[in-house]
């Protein structure tokens, strides 16, 4: 018997996906960049995981529609900031369209110039290693050039459509 080529079409909408993947708690970062013109962008994103140790690698996924495609897609270097539970406002401001999204944002400088946010829980320096795209997303695959973190900050996480912090149990 051979095996199908190809996944069989879903049996659910688009709603129930976006729904069921929700169920999966993540973290919650915003990507940092300067355009070529010298450009700050940046953009809220849970989409992020590590893929390797050695060498150090990370990945995370940005939709093919999105404004800041070009940048991203061209540019040496960006950051992923893992935010902290106090950064909700700001993981908030990063995800909205239109948006000043920088005004009153403190952040030092990064390899390539890519906008380390100050207060994060911790932050990935990337070189641009490679891309991959599939479906609506293209896969960045960051090579870590530095990293730090903030000893004993709690974390942004954002399960079922809303903002929480980590509870021991």
């Amino acid at each position: 018997m051979n095996p199908p080529r190809k996944a069989l079409p879903p049996v659910f909408s688009g709603l129930e996906f976006r729904t069921a993947l929700g169920m999966f708690a993540t973290g919650v970062t915003i990507v940092t960049a300067r355009t070529a013109a010298g450009d700050l962008i940046g953009l809220t994103a849970n989409s992020f995981n590590s893929v390797s140790l050695d060498p150090p690698l990370v990945l995370w996924s940005l939709a093919r529609a999105a404004g800041s495609m070009p940048a991203f897609s061209t540019g040496s270097h960006y950051a992923i900031n893992i935010l902290s539970a106090d950064q909700k406002v700001l993981a908030e401001r990063f995800a909205l369209k239109g948006a000043d999204r920088w005004a009153g944002v403190s952040f030092t400088e990064g390899a390539g110039g890519a906008p380390l946010l100050a207060g994060a829980a911790a932050t990935f320096e990337c070189f641009n290693r490679s891309r991959y795209e599939e479906g609506d997303h293209v896969i960045f695959v960051g090579e870590v050039e530095r990293c730090s973190h903030r000893a004993g900050a709690s974390p942004l996480l954002f399960h079922g459509g809303r903002f929480f912090t980590e509870h021991p149990l």
